[in-house]
């Protein structure tokens, strides 16, 4: 009898967690760093956990606790989500973090067969989650080559008639992210105006795929890019979403990490969806705790959100619940404190990225990863992965997990400054070697 034989085919067909290999690497590859897992270096808020420690004899700690979340946990939420990210209009559900929170909406609102888009680079465990909910019509979008946004841009051709009447421009190739009617040219010489709109690859497709996606997901700050999609292109993908008739699910996991001036924003709707973690803010990865912010008039979405939790989890750990309500006394001034040193390790490795040549890096907007392109013959990533770790000491992620094989994806937020300065050298030397040597054993 074959392996595989009496084995759920959704598990076998979904792709193996690149995070296990590369823990596996990581174990094989002797004293070699990492730049591969999305973690941060710094612990939660030490006044967080001096409040916990009291808790550990309560005996509620040890109890089974409300399915979706412990009540002042919920409130202080609800709180923040109109504060900071004015969502005014949504209730709250506490996760395991925020993949359970993704596999909880996708089980709310998926079926086995359904079709659903994301866009490359995508976030693996996303691409996993659906795979093994049995929805595996999944409609990869591609991003615009030189921001890695969505392409749910309006893009537009122009042609300019000069006052005299001879013709001045032709064929002008835009890209806005507007709605048309705002468009506006403004140009001396140009009297009469021609635009000619073109669809973009979303609307396409959510006009044109039978049946209709169920779902749009984008993860913003991105991960794996590290780009963010700019406010008008967002609300572009959301309108979109609405005027199909699908839900647009927002992973914010990393709303806090924006750098160089830019801010974050979420948007609302009765087909939008946030989702929200721990994690990486307040360094929780290992307690667990995300939670989703969800349209409160959706009739019957919480019910099915809580049978769902029901039978995963119940409730996230009591404990943990309690360090991040602790944690979010602290204030988004405490995460930003912490989020503005992972500016030097970002530069450092942006410097160590450029043996690849100009223009192979994008990324470092936000989240804590960059975006690298491997010189064209180097299309097996995994090999360039494999071969830095046992050569070069220094271990990051294969784009082909993020359905970009070709790419590197490195993270600068779990290592302190020194530590970040040394593995940038290792990733520097290896990469000479390889743009200058290839792959030698």
């Amino acid at each position: 009898m074959g392996s595989y034989v009496k084995l759920a085919k959704r598990a076998v067909e979904t792709e193996m967690p690149i995070m296990v290999q590369i823990q596996e690497l990581v174990r094989g590859a002797k004293n070699a760093v990492s730049l591969a897992q999305g973690v941060v270096y710094w612990q939660p808020p030490k006044q967080a956990l001096n409040k916990v420690k009291e808790l550990v004899w309560e005996p509620s700690i040890s109890r089974y606790g409300a399915d979706e979340g412990i009540p002042e946990l919920r409130e202080a939420l609800t709180q923040k989500l109109q504060k900071e990210n004015k969502l005014v209009k949504s209730s709250v559900m506490v996760t395991a973090g925020a993949n359970q929170a993704f596999v909880n909406l996708v089980l709310a609102l998926c079926d086995a067969g359904d079709s659903v888009v994301m866009f490359a680079p995508y976030y693996f465990n996303a691409y996993m989650s659906f795979q093994m909910t049995g929805v595996t019509n999944i409609l990869v979008g591609p991003g615009n080559p030189e921001t890695l946004h969505p392409d749910a841009e309006v893009m537009f051709i122009t042609f300019g008639v000069e006052l005299q009447g001879g013709v001045i421009c032709c064929d002008r190739r835009k890209s806005m992210s507007m709605a048309a009617d705002n468009i506006r040219v403004f140009e001396k010489e140009i009297y009469e105006i021609d635009v000619h709109l073109q669809k973009n690859w979303l609307e396409r497709t959510l006009s044109e795929a039978k049946p209709v996606p169920k779902v749009v997901t984008v993860v913003n700050p991105g991960n794996p890019s590290g780009t963010y999609i700019p406010d008008p292109l967002l609300k572009r993908i959301s309108d979109l979403c609405r005027e199909a008739g699908s839900w647009l699910i927002v992973d914010n996991t990393y709303e806090y990490f924006m750098y160089d001036g830019l801010k974050h924003s979420c948007i609302e709707g009765d087909h939008v969806v946030n989702i929200f973690s721990f994690s990486k803010a307040y360094g929780m990865m290992g307690w667990r705790v995300g939670y989703i912010a969800y349209p409160s008039g959706v009739e019957g979405f919480q019910t099915q959100l809580l049978k769902i939790q029901d039978n995963i989890p119940i409730c996230a750990s009591i404990l943990s619940q309690h360090l991040a309500l602790y944690s979010l006394e602290m204030g988004p001034e405490w995460v930003t404190e912490q989020v503005k040193d992972l500016v030097k390790n970002r530069d450092v490795i942006l410097e160590a990225l450029s043996p690849l040549g100009e223009g192979a890096v994008k990324g470092g907007e936000g989240a804590i990863y960059l975006w690298a392109k491997l010189p064209e013959q180097y299309v097996d990533d995994d090999k360039v992965v494999r071969w830095l770790a046992t050569r070069h000491g220094v271990i990051v992620i294969p784009g082909g997990a993020c359905g970009c094989p070709g790419h590197l994806r490195i993270s600068f937020g779990g290592l302190t400054e020194n530590d970040c300065k040394a593995a940038a050298e290792r990733l520097r030397r290896g990469l000479e070697d390889l743009v200058s040597n290839g792959i030698v054993q």
